[in-house]
């Protein structure tokens, strides 16, 4: 690692990394304007000059390329209504983002490929042209996590499979870019925001401007506090960034220096205990007496500490109101200049990640007379652990829980990524022959602990739940201050996933593509080659060493019985990492333009998505040469075709694209059974989808309508584990899903609404018990009283919707009890904007 320390310092000498401009003769494929479909006419209010630069290789008009691309710009971003990363990509058609708009804990994936856990496996997620994260999916680290929007945000650019699979690694699915601002204009905004009927507080602030000299700035970032739209007791959201670029234009070029500081922390909307009725294919969900799915949050301050053991096997306490904690601390630079006719571009950033992760989910629900004989203890009895009754009797009858503590702590996740490219437009045979050559070099750090614990709680709601004890009948205590283990108590062994990584993934990976173009024809082709080499060790019981001790982690000189459970570190008894891999990618395409307002266009792709620490486990590795036990686990690869038509004339856009995937892979699926509890499932499957996109809009006078949606046909092709899921639908994906984004927009009031709808799918791949769909309806109102101030209302879900995210659960289980996740209820925000 100390290699590429050494190159970031040296580099940095001369600048930063931030997204190609039409104005800087940016070196894109897909040339078009920063309105919400690539319309050829600017509009007021609309970004001017900007070049669809993600995943693609020279500029020119959306309607000349063999690829499906969407654009959001900086002027309907603020009426999306939500604030996370995965909440804008809600809107962007063929995209499935799983999110209660918390940046951290989500799921995300793109045209029917599947959803087998947290994170962004086949789609990844860039700020300013670099991926945020090499793997979008690393365990309690998913790239999300590490990235913000506020007002320093440009653009988000998305494309969907095409030449993804060969512009960036690991990217088979598709590339959504947050782009930033770069001060080509002088001009900036402060914003306040507040939350209504909640305690959420906001600062946002924007400015750039010419420097003079081809010198030009923008600094941008936010600030926010508060509890946010739950009820959790304590200050969920704290924290905010400072994103700043600096751009000297010269004949022929530019040089861009960038620098970002993120450290924010928000609460972990998770699973949370809900009682399920009905049947399993139209399932009701019903909130727990004194509890609210979609008002409170499981974690509570009486029930957020416990002792735990660190990385060294030293005493320690966790604290789960930390939450899901981002750090990101990035420089960097970009420079683009023209020699002998070729367009030569490096982009190069170092990032320093880090952060945390904190979880707390129901594993049993249950009467507490039932959970104690559950537990091994019957006839026993709980009391009060902490809180205001502290050491009175908790009633048998009262619902009671054994939890799940997850606390992954996020040493280093470092990133280190240069993309160097070359292209030339040659005049041939009475057309354009563009060619580009480029090599990608990145090192991706993976430095994590994880511990687990399962404690003891009751169910009061309103971010008040309370610790429990468990005596047995005896009255001897089954566990300490609400810890029932260490580690896993319960379901599990002891020291399951209870593990430190300690790994480093070298990419480095040449590419070139060709395009020609003569009249209305353009053919082009891509290729690029990923040779990976991974190195490291892993401390887990589960491949080498004990896993778990007898420890007085109180401190008080008596071992209980729960301090006869705790999961420990084998230090000194690492398993060794030491692999290689590498795949080819391929992206051929044909686009005819019949017309001025209308073209066709197709494309057949291949990529591919090397795995990262989850395939690392017990069976799957040789602890000791550090080899994988089949070769083939490394990277998953991925197929494509897609097809359609583009119309672009006046106020009206439509695309409509067809499209097929396929996919084999190999992971490891966090599931639920028909109880409902937790199980982690081993898969080894190849899936495929087909289905349908619609991207359009239509604007006339003041009206505009925005309008995206998608049908898929996904189904699992082939399963070597559990070949009865063959056929089945995977889990999560529904089969329609739609954006909506009417609006009217007047001198001094613009007003309209964001709906979002899907219909059901299913809970988990056994296709037994369905997820109910929704149409969330989420207006926004902005007033202009005069020049250069705004005020606007946003009303994410007006109607108080129950939107489900998942359900943790195969079947109804008998009693109905089991875990779900949900979007925000009716979240009604207000912001005051000052522009200058």
């Amino acid at each position: 690692m100390r290699k590429w320390q050494l190159l970031a310092a040296t580099v940095l000498g001369f600048g930063l990394a931030t997204p190609a401009f039409a104005d800087e003769d940016a070196d894109t494929e897909a040339g078009a304007p920063a309105s919400a479909h690539a319309r050829a006419v600017e509009t007021p209010g609309k970004s001017a000059g900007k070049a669809f630069s993600t995943g693609v290789a020279k500029g020119r008009d959306l309607l000349d390329t063999a690829i499906s691309a969407s654009v959001i710009d900086e002027a309907d971003l603020p009426k999306l209504s939500v604030s996370s990363v995965a909440g804008i990509m809600q809107n962007i058609p063929g995209i499935r983002a799983e999110t209660s708009d918390i940046d951290g804990f989500s799921s995300i994936t793109v045209r029917g490929l599947p959803l087998s856990a947290d994170g962004s496996k086949f789609l990844q997620l860039q700020e300013d042209g670099l991926p945020v994260l090499e793997f979008g999916d690393l365990h309690f680290a998913s790239a999300d996590q590490f990235i913000r929007a506020d007002l320093s945000l440009s653009q988000v650019q998305a494309i969907r499979g095409g030449s993804a699979s060969t512009f960036a690694s690991n990217s088979p699915g598709g590339v959504v870019n947050f782009i930033s601002r770069t001060g080509e204009t002088e001009g900036g905004a402060v914003q306040l925001s507040s939350g209504l009927g909640y305690d959420l507080k906001r600062l946002d602030f924007t400015y750039g401007a010419p420097l003079g000299g081809g010198w030009r700035f923008h600094v941008g970032g936010f600030y926010r506090q508060g509890e946010g739209p739950r009820d959790i007791g304590y200050d969920g959201f704290r924290g905010g960034q400072v994103k700043l670029n600096v751009t000297k234009q010269f004949s022929g070029g530019y040089v861009r220096f960038y620098g970002k500081y993120l450290d924010d922390r928000q609460p972990n909307y998770s699973l949370y205990p809900v009682l399920l009725t009905g049947t399993n294919d139209a399932v009701k969900i019903n909130d727990l007496p004194g509890n609210s799915v979609r008002g409170d949050v499981y974690e509570s301050p009486l029930t957020a500490s416990h002792l735990a053991l660190d990385q060294e096997n030293n005493r320690t306490t966790l604290d789960g109101r930390v939450g899901l904690r981002g750090i990101n601390k990035a420089v960097g630079l970009e420079a683009q200049f023209e020699v002998g006719g070729f367009t030569i571009s490096n982009r190069f950033r170092y990032a320093d990640v880090s952060g945390e992760y904190n979880e707390s989910i129901p594993m049993v629900t249950a009467p507490a007379a039932v959970l104690g004989a559950i537990l091994g203890s019957p006839g026993g009895s709980f009391t009060y652990a902490g809180g205001p009754n502290a050491g009175n009797p908790f009633s048998p009858a009262a619902l009671a829980a054994i939890s799940i503590k997850i606390n992954a702590r996020l040493n280093k996740i470092d990133n280190v990524t240069n993309d160097l490219r070359a292209s030339r437009v040659w005049a041939t045979g009475g057309g354009k022959l563009t060619t580009t050559a480029g090599i990608y070099a990145a090192s991706q750090s993976v430095d994590m602990y994880w511990n687990f614990a399962n404690t003891l709680n009751d169910l009061a709601g309103n971010g008040r739940n309370n610790p429990l004890n468990l005596a047995d009948a005896g009255g001897v205590p089954q566990s300490d201050a609400g810890v029932y283990a260490y580690g896993f108590g319960f379901g599990v062994p002891l020291a399951a996933y209870h593990t430190r990584y300690d790994l480093n993934y070298r990419i480095l990976a040449p590419y070139g593509s060709l395009n020609y173009q003569i009249g209305k024809l353009a053919i082009g082709g891509s290729v690029r080659w990923d040779k990976g080499r991974v190195s490291g060790n892993i401390l887990s019981a589960s491949l080498m060493g004990p896993g778990s001790a007898i420890v007085d982690m109180n401190g008080d000189g008596d071992i209980s019985e729960a301090e006869t459970k705790v999961a420990i570190l084998p230090l000194g008894q690492a398993a060794n990492v030491d692999y290689d891999y590498d795949y080819l990618s391929y992206s051929a395409g044909v686009n005819y333009r019949i017309s001025q307002p209308l073209s066709v266009f197709a494309r057949y792709s291949r990529g591919g998505r090397a795995n990262a620490e989850r395939i690392l486990g017990a069976g799957s590795l040789n602890p000791l040469t550090g080899k994988l036990t089949d070769p083939s686990t490394a990277y998953n690869p991925v197929k494509q075709a897609e097809g359609g038509v583009k119309f672009r004339q006046g106020g009206l856009t439509a695309y409509i694209t067809g499209f097929w995937a396929s996919t084999s892979e190999r992971n490891y699926q966090i599931g639920a059974d028909n109880s409902g509890q937790v199980v982690v499932i081993p898969i080894n499957r190849t899936y495929s989808a087909k289905g349908i996109e619609l991207e359009g809009e239509v604007r006339e006078g003041p009206f505009a309508l925005a309008l995206g949606a998608t049908w898929t046909d996904a189904k699992i092709t082939k399963d070597r584990t559990d070949p009865a899921l063959e056929g089945n639908r995977p889990r999560h994906i529904p089969k329609f899903s739609f954006q909506a984004r009417p609006q009217v927009e007047l001198d001094k009031v613009t007003f309209g609404a964001v709906v979002n709808g899907t219909t059901g799918s299913f809970a988990q791949d056994s296709n037994i018990l369905r997820q109910p769909g929704y149409v969330l309806v989420s207006p926004f109102l902005q007033v202009r009283p005069v020049d250069r101030v705004q005020l606007s209302l946003n009303a994410f879900n007006v109607f108080n919707k129950l939107a489900v995210v998942q359900i943790a659960s195969a079947v109804i289980p008998a009693g109905g009890l089991a875990n779900a996740q949900v979007m925000n209820g009716r979240t009604v925000t207000a912001a005051l904007r000052f522009s200058f």
